[in-house]
């Protein structure tokens, strides 16, 4: 009778799959927007709070670090809090933070918030990614993956752009109003549609960590850093490598942006098909693509129409190995996947930090057209040591 009501259980959750997932794209949206949009309201930020624009940036800085810093902190110190509950949690914090975002009378009270609400970031991806993970067939993981990150891909092509235009228009209050509603709106998914998915007792925290701090999720974790380092060193000057080098008008870069986003979506969903195909075949093929990608950039740079196309196609790539990584990551940490899937976020946020830091460094030293070969030897090392990981898999396998 019992195994009777868990199979008519599980096809239950199979058939509620693509809501249920939804759920967490929305949630995944709004997190996505609150991250970002303030890249575009940085002078309203500063001059209604009167603070310089360097002020204003570190609270992009402090966002990051809290995601970085504070995610592993929270999946262990939430580890025992049953993952639907801890999704609804998470998302009510965020919900409060924008909340106070909004009435924020000063500098310091919009900072502190800020770094409470980066903490839900890459707990509620962790998270989030186990529990998709789990409602669907093996075959179909990282697929499922791929869909909750979509919110994050698509805030960045219609969620900043709205948030920036209601804050030029409504005063920047109203953008992260705006990010507390959406919010509500994944709460209200999340506890009508996430399921309530039985797991094996979660393994002890000394176990949890022992399975984290194994070489080869080491070694993924710092592949994956290198991609996004990889990314950030040219994205973050994308703006003033555009304008300069390819000779296009500051207002055609929002859209040549939105064009790049349009990529890094449907490179999102591709990839998530690719893992579940071939994982590991799948990452070192897409970080070939961009390094190949990244050094034509090299070259089309100069031309406003291959500027275009290369950023379109690296968008593409760049996120396309996004959901396998993430799974793969996952399926190295047998025992603490949730903190394993979180960890990979804070390694991609140090990865962030890093890219911008190398892209800044490159630019004093060599100049703006050096970006992208720089960009493609960041990737081509996580590329070699994937090669390397795979080939003695490989002979492990074989022996």
């Amino acid at each position: 009778m019992n195994t009777s009501h868990s199979i008519n259980r599980t096809q239950a959750v199979k058939e509620r799959f693509p809501i249920s997932i939804l759920a967490l794209t929305v949630g995944a949206f709004a997190i996505g927007m609150t991250e970002f949009v303030i890249m575009g309201l940085l002078p309203n930020v500063a001059s209604d709070l009167n603070v310089s624009i360097s002020s204003a940036g570190q609270l992009i800085t402090s966002y990051a670090l809290g995601v970085a810093i504070g995610a592993p902190i929270m999946t262990i110190l939430t580890r025992k809090i049953p993952q639907k509950m801890l999704l609804s949690l998470l998302m009510v914090l965020f919900i409060l933070g924008n909340g106070i975002s909004v009435i924020a009378p000063n500098y310091t009270v919009l900072m502190v918030v800020r770094i409470i609400t980066a903490l839900t970031h890459g707990t509620f991806f962790g998270v989030g990614a186990v529990i998709a993970s789990n409602l669907v067939r093996p075959d179909k993981r990282a697929g499922a993956v791929s869909i909750m990150m979509a919110g994050l891909t698509i805030a960045n092509i219609i969620g900043v752009p709205l948030g920036t235009f209601i804050g030029q228009h409504l005063g920047w209050r109203a953008s992260f109003g705006t990010i507390a509603i959406i919010g509500v709106v994944a709460l209200i998914g999340i506890l009508m549609f996430i399921p309530q998915i039985r797991l094996d007792k979660p393994a002890s925290l000394s176990k949890q960590i022992h399975a984290l701090i194994q070489p080869k999720l080491l070694l993924y974790l710092l592949i994956g850093a290198l991609g996004n380092a990889s990314l950030f060193t040219v994205f973050t000057y994308i703006a003033p490598l555009l304008q300069q080098v390819s000779g296009f008008a500051e207002h055609s870069i929002t859209w040549i942006l939105v064009l790049f986003g349009c990529g890094v979506t449907i490179g999102n969903i591709v990839g998530g098909k690719l893992a579940d195909w071939k994982l590991t075949p799948s990452i070192l093929g897409i970080y070939l693509v961009i390094c190949v990608i990244l050094t034509v950039f090299t070259f089309t740079v100069h031309s406003p129409v291959g500027a275009v196309v290369t950023v379109f196609f690296w968008g593409v790539a760049s996120f396309s190995v996004m959901p396998g990584l993430q799974v793969r990551i996952m399926s190295l940490a047998q025992e603490a996947p949730a903190l394993a899937s979180t960890t990979s976020h804070s390694a991609g946020n140090l990865g962030n930090a890093t890219g911008a830091f190398i892209g800044g460094w490159v630019i004093t030293q060599m100049g703006l057209t050096s970006l992208p070969w720089v960009g493609a030897i960041l990737v081509g090392l996580g590329l070699l040591l994937g090669i390397a990981s795979y080939i003695t898999e490989r002979k492990q396998s074989v022996a």
